[in-house]
């Protein structure tokens, strides 16, 4: 298996030092000084250069397993990168499906073959990947997902519609959840695949958000083939292995970035907002929220290792950092600054989906309700 650089394990804060002074010198200049007005394919291309510098210097897969090609180091490790990486206006890289979705599941729940087969290029940035979960009548009710996967000879054939699916334009292999059972009940008949996005019968219509951006597409799969050898898990065991990848995609390494995210928002903020005296005490709340942020990562970091404690972290976390970021948006529509009015039109479109993805508010207050605070269904 291809490695990437063999640095030594070390304490969180040398690995800060370490990690901070190698993005002092491998953020590209171009991607910091000029990302708003690049265009879409030089921004893919430095995208896809990331990916690669990342291997390169050892800081792709930090706790994945090191002989899977991680450092095998922790959580804590993992989020502190990702912060410091968001605060130096690095770019995101193609890969992070891959390595923040996939690569997690795999170790979890993947064969020896599979992990052999895709976690090399996972890290190394060669494999883009894209997430198969939502569709048009399956978005929060993620268990009523009608994507089909019907058995054939050495797989399964694939149909159906996905939305909402970034990185799809990009993407080599998709984590597909597909329903493999019509008579099953409900939680037991889906099942994960990892599917093969360069072959024919395979429609991918970009979508334009309201922002004027376009993150996500919606994928057409007509009798696509899946090897039987790209099933993760066994048949119907899809639920449970979807709610690994939850876990990860609300996790404290997404929110780690979102943390930084939205503290250059509040700062923006106060600075917009800094001579209304009648909006100083709410200002000061949403300041302090911002913060709260943080240590909730941190509390979620230190209970990695208890699944419960964990989903229980992450979900508070999610509903935390995207309702804030969106009053904080908000209210910069609202202040009407002449500095910063086009960051806040953009800002306040784009983060209305914050409490959509990843599982809605409502989702999320839901699974707070019964796992955390054990109120009856």
């Amino acid at each position: 298996m291809t490695t990437q650089a063999n640095l030594p394990r070390t304490d969180l804060q040398s690995f800060r030092d370490e990690a901070a002074a190698w993005l002092a010198g491998n953020v590209p200049a171009r991607w910091k000084e000029h990302r708003g007005a690049l265009s879409e394919a030089e921004a893919t291309e430095l995208r896809r250069e990331w990916d690669r510098r990342l291997f390169k210097g050892g800081f792709a897969g930090l706790s994945l397993p090191v002989e899977y090609g991680g450092r095998g180091l922790g959580l804590a490790e993992e989020v502190a990168f990702h912060e410091l990486a968001a605060s130096a206006h690095a770019p995101d890289g193609l890969a992070r499906i891959g390595k923040i979705l996939t690569a997690p599941t795999l170790i979890a729940h993947g064969t020896d073959e599979q992990k052999q087969a895709y976690l090399p290029g996972i890290l190394s940035g060669d494999s883009i990947w894209c997430q198969g979960f939502s569709e048009p009548e399956a978005g929060s009710d993620l268990a009523n997902v009608r994507c089909s996967a019907r058995r054939v000879d050495g797989g399964y054939r694939v149909t159906g519609r996905k939305i909402w699916t970034s990185f799809a334009v990009h993407a080599d292999r998709c984590l597909l959840l597909a329903r493999t059972d019509e008579n099953a009940p409900r939680h037991r008949n889906l099942t994960m695949f990892l599917l093969d996005m360069t072959q024919p019968g395979i429609t991918i219509s970009p979508i334009k958000q309201i922002s004027g951006a376009s993150h996500f597409a919606e994928v057409q799969f007509d009798d696509v083939f899946v090897a039987e050898s790209d099933r993760v898990g066994d048949e119907g065991q899809g639920w449970r292995i979807a709610m690994t990848v939850l876990a990860n995609e609300r996790g404290s390494v997404e929110a780690a970035t979102r943390y930084v995210e939205i503290r250059a928002d509040m700062d923006l903020l106060l600075d917009c907002c800094g001579r209304d005296r009648g909006q100083d005490a709410l200002l000061a709340e949403l300041d302090t929220r911002v913060d709260v942020i943080r240590w909730q990562v941190g509390k979620a970091v230190a209970r990695r290792h208890d699944e419960a404690a964990y989903t229980q972290a992450t979900s508070v976390l999610k509903v935390g950092w995207s309702e804030l970021w969106q009053q904080i948006t908000a209210l910069g529509a609202k202040s009407l600054c002449p500095h910063h009015r086009a960051h806040w039109r953009f800002q306040y479109l784009e983060i209305r989906s914050a409490s959509i993805y990843s599982g809605t508010s409502e989702i999320q207050r839901n699974i707070i309700s019964e796992r955390v605070l054990g109120l009856p269904r």
